[in-house]
């Protein structure tokens, strides 16, 4: 069976430098070994706020290691160095405006200064490819969405869509644990594959 390879991309002049500790990507390794309940395989990649650099990156990750998923942290903001949705859209087949909608609506629940955000979803050959933010705390609430004090979902995070995305692009099926985050499929997308 195809099994599901994840890139996860931190992107920080600083953190690529030494100058601190790189929070971007174990906070998204932690979050999806939480999150999916389907097996799945990790390339990373720390790199500074190059826009070449970053296009190579996302082609390496979804051309030669077959990536199904790209997840990018960092440099989605207005700075002149924040360069990452140009690079991800420099290398797009297609644009995927939803995602960069719905981060946006999640993280206006927020703070105000969401709108500043630039972040894109997009589509290159196999994978979907999605600029989350750079931090920790924001990361989980883009992908979870917000939740009331009970725990009910109020604004969907994006991550629901995430499994039936790269099922229409004929990859792995994916299946998420429902206490963190649940999938939405129609009806007829859903697999029993317990079989």
């Amino acid at each position: 069976m195809n099994k599901l390879r994840i890139g996860l991309v931190s992107i920080s002049d600083r953190a690529s430098n030494g100058v601190y500790q790189d929070q971007g990507i174990p906070a998204l390794e932690s979050w999806l070994k939480s999150a999916l309940s389907t097996e799945f395989t990790v390339q990373t990649r720390l790199i500074p706020d190059e826009q070449t650099l970053i296009e190579q990156a996302l082609c390496e990750l979804v051309d030669e290691m077959g990536c199904h998923l790209v997840l990018t942290t960092g440099g989605t903001g207005p700075a002149r160095r924040d360069v990452t949705p140009d690079a991800t859209l420099a290398i797009a087949d297609r644009i995927m405006p939803g995602f960069g909608e719905q981060m946006r609506q999640i993280s206006l629940y927020y703070v105000p200064t969401a709108i500043l955000s630039r972040q894109v979803g997009v589509i290159r050959k196999q994978a979907l490819i999605i600029n989350l933010p750079g931090q920790p705390k924001s990361i989980k609430e883009t992908l979870e969405g917000v939740k009331d004090q009970d725990g009910k979902t109020v604004v969907a995070g994006i991550f629901a869509s995430v499994p039936y995305c790269i099922q229409l692009l004929d990859g792995p099926y994916i299946e998420t644990n429902s206490q963190v985050v649940a999938a939405f499929r129609p009806k007829s997308a859903i697999r029993d594959i317990k079989n």
